[in-house]
């Protein structure tokens, strides 16, 4: 049975809206119609796809407003979206604002007789930080509750929600996927020589560089390794503490040792000649750039918040240190960079468990949830 699902997610380089549009790509491929309703086309959308569509959200700008009001044009979007494409299902990425707009727009459609299912993942920021604030907790709780299946990208992310919510719906834990062939370390330009000596390691980052992704420690943890080794880091990505990285490079003498490579559509690529990814966040619901990374091979050292324990295995793709613990992490990641044997053992390892994300193997798990979804609003109309 295909389906005309409507995905609703932040266009960014962020992992919410990276999977949201993976995810919309492999139902393409699969025989279902999508339309992707959101602010600017996504990063990750190539619109090579008949059965792929993309609809922009426009938010006229009032001087009335001081602040423009996204949720009222995303809610109208959406109902002219699905009345003009007769949309099935809606399937929102974050809560806030998309469920809560999704929910608006599901009573308007309703006035009209049009009755659509939404179907809200949770992703993390929207539980742990923003939506757990006192201003925004009653209309999360409000539109988790309202919608009509509820996913979180991590069993650690689902225990956090049903304990800072009221929850009453039932939350399917469907982990984020990745197409390993997309990351298979065939790029013919895959030359180390581009970045590095060819005695050198190669370390990589890849994050928003704000404050709860930690990437002073992960500068702190390099320092240690380049005293080891020669080696060279790789930060991938833009965000406000990357000046004051910058700074502390500077101040560490090693500022020819670092490059900052900004936001990249490339990943893949800087990926297949790294020997290390370094991600010692506060706070990760899933931990997507830890699993790009070991598909590509290269072994990980974490911190051991949030979903990161479900997606990194400790001895085995890599090893996980409690928040904060540089000691710890610098001397595992030494560890296995200073033997080549034992490196080799934890890239292939890393890789293998990368399969167990496969995206064949989570897309079903989505396909599932949006039948049961369609099968439950059926009978709730059959009871009308």
């Amino acid at each position: 049975m295909y389906m005309k699902i409507a995905i609703v997610c932040y266009p960014t380089f962020g992992g919410s809206g990276v999977v949201a549009t993976e995810l919309g790509i492999a139902l393409a491929e699969k025989g279902h119609e999508i339309h992707f309703i959101t602010y600017k086309q996504p990063v990750r959308l190539q619109l090579l796809h008949s059965n792929v569509h993309y609809h922009e959200v426009m938010v006229p700008s009032y001087p009335l407003f001081h602040y423009q009001p996204y949720e009222l044009a995303l809610s109208s979007k959406l109902v002219n979206m699905a009345k003009l494409h007769e949309i099935e299902l809606v399937h929102v990425h974050y809560a806030i604002p998309h469920a809560y707009a999704g929910y608006m727009a599901k009573q308007m459609l309703a006035e009209e007789g049009i009755f659509i299912p939404m179907v809200t993942t949770l992703h993390g920021t929207d539980i742990t930080l923003v939506g757990n604030h006192p201003f925004y907790k009653p209309a999360v709780t409000f539109s988790i509750n309202n919608s009509d299946a509820v996913t979180s990208v991590s069993q650690s992310l689902k225990d956090d929600t049903l304990r800072l919510f009221d929850i009453k719906k039932e939350i399917h834990v469907v982990p984020n996927f990745i197409d390993t062939k997309k990351l298979d370390n065939s790029f013919s330009d895959c030359e180390r020589d581009l970045i590095a000596c060819a005695d050198e390691k190669i370390i990589t980052h890849i994050s928003n560089i704000r404050k709860v992704k930690r990437v002073d420690d992960v500068i702190e943890i390099f320092d240690r390794i380049q005293q080891k080794m020669p080696a060279k880091l790789v930060i991938v990505g833009d965000g406000p503490e990357k000046k004051s990285l910058e700074i502390l490079c500077k101040n560490k003498g090693i500022t020819s040792k670092v490059l900052f490579v900004g936001n990249s559509h490339e990943v893949d690529k800087i990926l297949c000649f790294s020997d290390m990814f370094i991600l010692p966040s506060e706070h990760e619901s899933f931990g997507l750039v830890a699993l790009e990374a070991m598909a590509c091979g290269v072994p990980v050292i974490s911190s051991n918040a949030g979903g990161l324990p479900e997606v990194n295995i400790q001895g085995e793709s890599g090893f996980l240190s409690d928040v904060g613990n540089v000691d710890e992490m610098s001397e595992n990641a030494i560890k296995i960079l200073q033997d080549p044997e034992i490196l080799l053992k934890f890239k292939k390892k890393a890789k293998l468990i990368a399969k167990r994300f496969e995206t064949k193997m989570i897309v079903p798990l989505y396909e599932d949830i949006y039948k049961n979804a369609l099968n439950g609003l059926s009978v709730k109309k059959n009871n009308l």
